[in-house]
């Protein structure tokens, strides 16, 4: 009986692996990209965080929020590192509502560096409404929050492709190879030449998907070049506190064996 019942959980466990093997193969791989910010010594490439960045605000803002962030973060050590008459600047040039003032009323007034990244729509409602029935999602842990992190969201990007002959698509929804079911409502939103780099590189969609990814993988993990710092001083640690264990437990049996 006991023989009979591992049989069949071998038999269920083969058909699964079967199944997660041939369920895999259908669906593209990810490309793979060498960041910089990967790996124990890891860091973000300070240009590519601060393009980036150019590219959330020129075209990505205009849809997708990044509600966990305030502006005085992009002038922070381990970030984009932006001058602090930088990070005014572009905290400035966003109209906030506040208030209420003395008499009651709401006000608008230019955004301080203290201010969170301004959503682009009032209500999650509205931005349900303005996209086609589809929430556009906030940013500021999105590559946390997906599967394959930097090089899914790097993959989608550049995945945007003419549907397969015979696949239809309903009017507002986009092919992209790399996306869960390969449907997406969001239009490709880079092109060639879309943003002008204030240092000067050439704006290739390769390039732009880049950059935006860097930005938005320091958005989900800020404190990461200090994690690795960390973890790299704590492995030097341990590494000579073996040593030190080791030589202790060889001179402690040395004299044991002395003894003998």
């Amino acid at each position: 009986m006991i023989k009979f019942s591992l049989i069949k959980i071998l038999v269920i466990f083969l058909s699964f692996f079967i199944f997660s093997q041939a369920h895999s193969a259908e669906k593209n791989e990810l490309l793979k990209v060498e960041w910089s910010f990967k790996g124990l010594t890891g860091k973000f490439d300070r240009p590519s965080l601060q393009r980036g960045f150019q590219v959330y605000k020129e075209v990505c803002s205009s849809c997708h929020s990044m509600q966990y962030l305030s502006y005085r973060n992009l002038g922070e050590p381990g970030g984009p590192e932006f001058s602090i008459d930088e990070v005014k600047a572009i905290a400035a040039s966003i109209e906030v509502e506040d208030g209420p003032d003395s008499q009651g009323e709401m006000f608008t007034r230019p955004g301080k560096p203290s201010d969170k990244f301004k959503s682009p729509y009032p209500n999650i409602n509205a931005s349900i409404a303005a996209n086609g029935g589809a929430y556009p999602p906030d940013m500021s842990v999105l590559v946390k929050a997906r599967p394959g992190g930097s090089n899914y969201i790097y993959s989608v990007l550049m995945g945007y492709e003419d549907p397969p002959e015979g696949m239809k698509l309903d009017d507002g929804v986009y092919y992209n190879k790399y996306m869960v079911g390969n449907k997406i409502k969001m239009s490709s939103p880079l092109s060639e030449g879309i943003v002008e780099y204030s240092d000067g590189t050439e704006a290739s969609m390769d390039q732009m998907a880049k950059d935006v990814t860097t930005f938005l993988s320091w958005a989900a993990e800020p404190e990461l070049e200090q994690r690795h710092k960390t973890g790299f001083k704590v492995m030097i640690y341990l590494i000579l506190l073996s040593v030190l264990v080791y030589l202790s437990m060889k001179r402690i049996w040395l004299r044991i064996d002395s003894e003998e």
